[in-house]
């Protein structure tokens, strides 16, 4: 067993180009997993097994990742010895994945948000564009990506809507709130060329040049410091307020999903039980008999 262990390590670095820590953790791995199975042959190990295992790792309290990742190993690893005829067949491919627990999205109070729209105040014209981003990103819930991509063209202030190009270049019409439209007019009138031109990025660095996704993240966390907004903040927190505050309000999933560019609703419906939460937080905070 521990010289098929040996080879397929080897495997692993010389064929697979595996780093390092997966090669030591796949030894850990099956370490852990022979200790188990107390010298039963290789040939007599079947998924029956492979399940007994698995169960054993969640009543000692593994997550689902680590359960997972084990999985992943002997899978692998009874692969590699189905292709050196040492089995017949892998006992491990049958066997399902354990579903991993979505995370509840993070996101900001209303009155966070406010604060942190209202941060950049000096008036110069890079405050002007950071209100404008700041704007932007919660007004219409863009990711980062979309909102760097955007150029003049794309912004209608008349219909008060933005052309986004979304993810696998698929284009949707967004609408705009006027706060962050009037934001975004002051930045452009602010700008060196007056906003004048009818083509090219919307938002720029000092070097006017396009605006990078990493230099978004750069101004959110400042003004996030210059609020004391003790939270880890991302652009992407704000695409979840935003979602998140359009149903606390009454908006339908449907609507979210278009607005979010979303492909499927299952993708959407993760932020029903943040505010399924919210209202049971309210209701036994508030009720006499909660």
């Amino acid at each position: 067993m521990e010289m098929q262990v040996a080879r397929f390590l080897v495997y692993l670095e010389a064929e697979k180009d595996a780093s390092r820590h997966t090669i030591k953790n796949y030894s850990i791995d099956l370490k852990y997993f022979f200790e188990f199975l107390k010298n039963i042959p290789l040939e007599k190990i079947d998924y029956l097994e492979i399940r007994r295992y698995l169960a054993e790792l969640n009543q000692k309290g593994f997550s689902k990742s680590s359960v997972s990742r084990k999985l992943a190993c002997l899978r692998s690893f009874f692969k590699f010895l189905v292709r050196e005829n040492l089995v017949k067949e892998n006992p491990a491919s049958g066997v399902s994945t354990p579903r991993k627990d979505k995370k509840l999205p993070f996101f900001l109070e209303e009155k966070e948000v406010v604060n942190l729209l209202e941060a950049p105040a000096s008036g110069s014209r890079m405050e002007k564009r950071d209100k404008a981003i700041l704007e932007l990103l919660y007004s219409s819930g863009l990711r980062v990506s979309e909102l760097v991509g955007l150029n003049l063209e794309d912004v209608d202030f008349f219909a008060e809507a933005l052309r986004v190009r979304g993810k696998g270049k698929k284009e949707r019409l967004v609408p705009a709130g006027s706060k962050a439209l009037a934001a975004t007019r002051e930045y452009l009138k602010a700008r060196e060329d007056g906003g004048g031109q009818n083509r090219g990025p919307v938002f720029l660095n000092k070097g006017r040049t396009r605006l990078t996704d990493r230099s978004v993240r750069r101004i959110l966390l400042k003004y996030a410091r210059r609020i004391a907004l003790n939270k880890n903040i991302s652009p992407h927190v704000l695409r979840h307020t935003f979602a998140t505050h359009l149903l606390d309000r009454g908006a339908d999933l449907r609507s979210v999903q278009e607005l979010l560019g979303h492909e499927n609703l299952s993708t959407t419906q993760i932020y029903t039980h943040v505010t399924t939460k919210r209202l049971k937080e309210a209701y036994h905070e508030a009720h006499p008999r909660a």
